[in-house]
């Protein structure tokens, strides 16, 4: 992807060879334009069924991820967490399907459920945390309608978009770590191996051998590897358990099984749970660096996958210009707003819908399919639920490799590039905060180049962040001097 203006050339209506449907089509041909991208209805379903297997295991770690106290030391509920992620999910694709008309799908965003766990969670509760994603859900709807995302886009450096990939994706790992049991809080060190320098228990051994079964999957290019090793995974937990193997105790989210039905009505306990007030304990400006990271954590990828899905599909042309690609980008700001009021955090296109376009997926007919899947979801939350959280979190770990993949794009010859990716990446998981991570890298990129005589590359937006994140970093000493708290 360049930093180049991505003003769509067309819309979506327009959109495909051709200028005129022939006669005698279907009006799902006509709506989704399915005959002039040179697709059909079976390849199209074919392609909505694909993505979902690839990126279903989002029901199973977004609830996962979410799971913690919030400041006032409530949590929220399993399965309440996933019907809010099944609907959120299901309503965003939707929407992207019927009105961005291309084969993009939507779910709970890691990146932004990962800030809401770890930086917003524990300074607010849970309803004004899902607020903040509403709000950031706008900010980006508003910033598409000005037209001011080119100038984000441009100001940002590539490389430190790249950095902010990679660093989340430590960050998620070393959450998916955690969660497992493979990585405690030591006694005599940060972190260690399991409690005392050695896994222990058959849980951590389970999660082991599903993220490897996992990366061998991958490494034979399987469809869908990831739900397929957690799949696997559960289904060895359940039959361990089901032989008396694991004492039930030594599960971190309760043992394996199913209780009753599983088929239920979905649990809606979380939906419009949403508070905006109350900040006043944390001051405007942590609410303000909020909303920034959130921002930062759901629109620069939701921006890349969009024009890298666009391109594979055939859709973007050799700028990266994209038929609809306003449409989609304004419905994946107002992800960030259905996720919030559902309780699920921010939605983001997600880059498992690369996985249907491989199947030959071209329209929005294909996320019309994946967003139904997601719908049918709801009513099997007790299915849902048997997955260990032991098992989930090896995807986590999936996950954060695949982000970091992205360092195959940064010079690594260029100190100017490397040292700012390098902080950018290392700080967010040493310091559990992505904030801090990207401030780190936006501070050290403008003190490099001022230092090698190019300050005149750096741009006003850049030496505006600049000056926000020395603030954010030296909060403490100026409110000190100044006498505030």
């Amino acid at each position: 992807m360049t930093q180049q203006s991505l003003k769509p050339a067309t819309t979506a209506d327009d959109a495909g060879a051709g200028t005129r449907v022939p006669a005698g089509r279907s009006w799902l041909d006509r709506y989704f334009h399915i005959t002039h991208r040179g697709s059909t209805v079976a390849r199209e379903v074919r392609g909505g069924v694909t993505t979902f297997m690839a990126m279903a295991y989002i029901l199973l770690l977004n609830p996962l991820i979410l799971s913690g106290q919030d400041a006032a030391g409530n949590t929220l509920g399993r399965t309440a967490l996933i019907t809010a992620t099944a609907f959120a999910a299901a309503l965003s694709t939707l929407l992207m399907g019927f009105f961005g008309k291309v084969p993009l799908a939507l779910a709970a965003g890691l990146s932004v459920s990962g800030v809401l766990a770890s930086q917003v969670a524990p300074e607010m509760t849970w309803p004004q945390a899902m607020g903040m994603c509403v709000m950031y859900g706008v900010v980006i709807m508003l910033l598409v309608v000005t037209g001011l995302r080119e100038m984000i886009m441009n100001a940002i450096p590539l490389a430190l978009k790249h950095a902010i990939t990679m660093g989340i994706g430590l960050f998620v790992a070393l959450i998916g770590f955690y969660k497992a049991g493979f990585v405690h809080q030591g006694k005599a060190t940060p972190v260690t191996l399991g409690p005392a320098g050695e896994l222990a228990g058959w849980p951590v051994l389970l999660f082991a051998v599903t993220l490897l079964a996992i990366f061998m999957l991958q490494a034979r290019r399987v469809p869908g590897a990831i739900l397929i090793g957690i799949v696997g995974g559960t289904l060895l937990a359940v039959t361990l358990n089901a032989f008396g193997v694991i004492d039930p105790k030594q599960w971190a989210s309760g043992a394996p099984e199913l209780h009753g039905s599983a088929v239920s009505m979905p649990d809606f306990s979380v939906f419009g749970d949403v508070e905006f007030g109350g900040w006043g304990e944390v001051g405007a400006m942590t609410v303000g660096m909020i909303v920034f990271t959130l921002v930062l954590a759901g629109f620069f990828d939701a921006m890349a996958t969009i024009i890298g899905v666009g391109t594979e599909a055939k859709l973007a042309d050799d700028k990266g210009r994209m038929p609809g690609l306003s449409k989609a980008l304004f419905i994946d700001g107002a992800g960030g707003a259905i996720g919030g009021v559902s309780g699920a955090s921010g939605q983001t296109v997600f880059v498992e819908s690369a996985t249907g376009v491989g199947e030959g997926a071209r329209t929005g007919l294909s996320s019309v399919v994946t967003g139904l899947f997601f719908a049918a979801c709801l009513f099997f939350t007790p299915l849902t639920a048997i997955v260990p959280g032991e098992v989930a979190a090896a995807a986590l770990v999936v996950i954060g490799a695949m982000m970091m993949m992205n360092a195959r794009h940064v010079d690594w010859a260029d100190r100017g590039t490397a040292i700012p990716v390098f902080l950018t990446v290392v700080i967010m998981p040493f310091t559990y905060s992505i904030t801090a991570g990207v401030a780190a890298g936006v501070i050290s990129y403008v003190a490099i180049k001022t230092a090698e005589g190019r300050a005149r590359e750096i741009g006003a937006f850049m030496w505006g962040l600049t000056l926000i994140f020395v603030v954010y970093f030296a909060l403490a000493p100026i409110e000190s001097w100044l006498g505030v708290h």
